[in-house]
């Protein structure tokens, strides 16, 4: 049976992420950027270097990531064709994932990559699933607040932090990560995100509320396993008294915000609330047992490579990213 992928998302702005962790490149295709929006390659760094491994508990993988624009820009602005922007790879050590293919690292893609794709699956570095694919996604970002800015003629505030690692809170986690890594383990963690600044009337009831858009996009972020809006799932556990939010002034503000920014699938002019849950990483250097389809049989498999040993650390930006993309095909 033929496969063909699908690797874009959105339709009024379009996005299309392509490339391998230990290809050539990554890079994103944006289709629906409206024309004479300023553009350079210094508008991207601020996010891009947030993304960056720098942290204790992050991979020691170091790239440039200096975007190249291919199409898209004239003359320092968007001229309102595809906006084609890509990021080399430069760093790579594909040597230390050829037996993976055959002996499959526990809860990542190589088992499931290898049934979908068969001899052609790159498993490099994590090929396409590997959250070096999260640079796209960033980029992406950078140019969905920048049509946000345009279109609603304001800035919105953007606030995205790690709230807990490995259930301590954020902070108090650098004994909880130190022992992680040095038993060769990994940890999760919780990130939130906030939207000052949205209009009232943003979103569709059903297949196109807030939510689901953004959920959408959200669990497209490798490691993703959970996402919540508002008191999210402590909703199941209040009254309506407790978690309905009164109504304080004729624009919409409400004294309490349970409902995150939404009601109905539509945003209410208060601030938007969302918070996802990123898994521990899967590739962790401690000895673990796990099929082996060389032998036949249940063997230890000892991780190699570069990677974070708490993948949250890094994905506040990407959180963010996805968030600004998800608005962004709603203001247009």
């Amino acid at each position: 049976m033929l496969y063909i992928p699908m690797n874009s998302f959105g339709n009024k702005f379009k996005v299309e992420i392509f490339g391998e962790s230990h290809g050539q490149c990554v890079g994103v295709t944006l289709d629906g950027v409206p024309a004479g929006i300023a553009m350079s390659v210094e508008d991207f760094s601020i996010d891009v270097d947030r993304r960056r491994p720098s942290s204790k508990g992050t991979t020691s993988r170091k790239e440039s990531d200096i975007p190249v624009f291919l199409s898209g820009v004239y003359d320092d602005h968007t001229n309102g064709n595809p906006l084609t922007i890509i990021f080399k790879n430069e760093n790579t050590r594909s040597q230390d994932y050829k037996n993976l293919s055959k002996h499959y690292r526990p809860s990542h893609i190589d088992f499931v990559a290898s049934c979908k794709y068969g001899q052609f699956a790159d498993l490099r570095g994590g090929g396409a699933f590997s959250g070096r694919l999260t640079l796209p996604l960033v980029a992406a970002g950078v140019v969905a607040k920048k049509i946000l800015q345009k279109q609603l003629e304001r800035t919105l505030e953007f606030n995205s932090n790690i709230i807990s690692v490995g259930g301590v809170p954020f902070g108090q986690h650098e004994q909880l990560l130190g022992d992680a890594m040095k038993n060769g383990d990994s940890l999760g963690g919780i990130i939130e995100c906030s939207v000052n600044g949205l209009p009232v009337g943003l979103g569709e009831p059903f297949f196109d509320s807030i939510e689901s858009v953004l959920s959408h996009l959200l669990f497209a972020i490798p490691a993703v396993k959970g996402v919540e809006f508002g008191a999210g799932f402590h909703a199941a556990s209040m009254k309506g008294s407790e978690h309905n939010d009164p109504i304080i002034s004729h624009d919409g503000k409400t004294k309490t915000n349970n409902a995150g920014g939404v009601v109905g699938g539509i945003t209410n002019g208060n601030q938007l609330v969302f918070r996802v849950v990123v898994k521990p990483t899967a590739s962790i250097s401690r000895g673990q047992m796990t099929w082996n389809d060389d032998t036949g049989k249940v063997e230890s498999l000892r991780v190699k490579g570069r990677h974070d040993s708490c993948i949250a650390l890094r994905a506040p930006v990407v959180v963010e990213s996805a968030a600004a993309i998800g608005l962004a095909q709603f203001v247009l």
